[in-house]
């Protein structure tokens, strides 16, 4: 049974900082490519970031360069999103998402949601 379970997200004032975390199983972690979406209200889900599965290659949202980093540990088969300088237009649910395998395969978390207000 494949699982992403996020964790991390809450409330922060403008300026500060959240690490979220997705934990996978069920599936080659090390053989997906993992990545961020986030949903605001009333919005489409955007990428936030993508981290490859081998060469670690990294995506960002022009939104978000110079202030988020996608990292990951495939011996805890977890991905990391370290977000500094938040903003309240980061506000959304921020979901894990997981792309690759043999046959093709794209898993979802569940999402947690992250608010930025003073």
């Amino acid at each position: 049974q494949v699982q992403l379970v996020e964790s991390g997200g809450g409330l922060v004032q403008p300026g500060g900082s959240l690490r979220l975390s997705c934990a996978g199983s069920g599936f080659t972690f090390g053989d997906y490519v993992m990545s961020w979406y986030r949903q605001a209200p009333g919005k489409e889900r955007d990428l936030v970031a993508r981290i490859a599965s081998a060469s670690g290659i990294r995506k960002y949202a022009d939104s978000v360069k110079g202030r988020f980093t996608i990292s990951r540990d495939n011996v805890k088969k977890t991905v990391y999103l370290q977000m500094n300088s938040l903003e309240p237009e980061d506000t959304a649910v921020y979901v894990c998402n997981a792309a690759g395998g043999f046959p093709p395969a794209n898993y979802w978390g569940q999402g947690t949601q992250v608010t930025v207000s003073s």
